[in-house]
């Protein structure tokens, strides 16, 4: 268990006394804090909370507690600081753990040229797990998936990735030249944790149902080997993979939006942000949002509407 992060959730409970309102302000999902509040009680041995279905209120150990677990976080906080100014100018990013890796390298190679003097530290964080990460510090920017929830971020400029079907090479699907949502119907999803991208989880599978693809099941992961072995398909930008085949979706219905989002104003965040903007234009080759609107297509595959 990590310990410090757990002691941030519990002092953000204590402070609201509210597990919805500190959910919030963390940028999670109230059941997983509640699930993680409750694993520290298990630790420790103790109850933190008196909890009922009006209040959430301290006990006297959770009282007790609380002044030694603010000390602790802001002893770590300090810690980590002093590490930062040791090694010198450091810019800690999340990215999504799905974001290709030529554009991963292009990111940095493009940070390193514009702020030579900054240090680019990556990490492969998923969007609301980069909230609460921006939340506690522990990163300084982030290239988030929207839509997200998140009250006290600033967000970039936000862009546009228009998505393909990813299939295995064998699929009968690889050989037609645009694929109807509806056309998947039997055939099983891939697709990023629910808990890590809640809200394109729910956009995305809202779209697929509107235009008739339930899929028979929904895998959560960033690897694509079940779409090689043919036991699932997903969604995402063109690329060439032996085994795999990419076909785009007729009238561009599923879009990947991203942003960069940070906390805190710092000439290296505002930095990246402005270099990130140019490079997944050119190396993922995104879009301004609006500048191209998506077709409209009926629920009969190959009409368009």
């Amino acid at each position: 268990m990590d310990l410090v992060r757990h002691l941030r959730y519990f002092i953000a409970v204590a402070e609201e006394l509210h597990f919805g309102n500190a959910a919030i302000r963390l940028g999670m999902a109230q059941p997983p804090l509640s699930q993680r509040v409750k694993r520290l009680e298990e630790e420790l041995g103790v109850r933190l909370f008196d909890r009922s279905a009006r209040q959430v209120r301290l006990t006297e150990t959770g009282r007790l507690l609380l002044g030694e677990a603010r000390e602790i976080v802001s002893r770590v906080e300090r810690l980590h600081e002093l590490a930062r100014q040791g090694e010198g100018a450091v810019l800690k990013v999340g990215v999504p753990p799905d974001l290709a890796a030529t554009v991963l390298a292009a990111l940095v190679a493009g940070f390193r040229e514009t702020s030579p003097d900054v240090r680019l530290a990556p990490a492969e964080i998923w969007t609301a797990d980069q909230v609460t990460a921006l939340a506690e510090g522990t990163i300084d920017v982030g290239l988030v998936r929207h839509p997200v929830n998140a009250p006290g971020l600033r967000f970039g400029q936000l862009l546009v990735q228009a998505q393909g079907v990813l299939l295995a090479a064998a699929d009968p699907l690889a050989d037609v030249g645009e694929v109807h949502l509806a056309d998947l119907a039997g055939r099983e999803l891939l697709m990023p944790p629910k808990e890590g991208e809640p809200g394109w989880h729910a956009e995305v599978l809202a779209e697929c149902r509107r235009q008739g693809f339930v899929p028979q099941q929904v895998h959560e992961g960033a690897g694509l080997g079940l779409v090689l072995a043919g036991a699932a398909v997903a969604f995402g930008p063109k690329m060439e993979l032996p085994g795999l085949a990419w076909r785009p979706l007729l009238g561009s219905p599923i879009a990947s939006r991203v942003s960069t989002a940070w906390r805190a104003v710092t000439v290296a965040a505002t930095d990246f942000s402005a270099m990130a903007v140019r490079t997944l234009k050119e190396s993922a080759g995104m879009t301004d949002e609006g500048a191209a609107t998506a077709r409209r297509v009926s629920r009969r595959p190959g009409m368009l509407a």
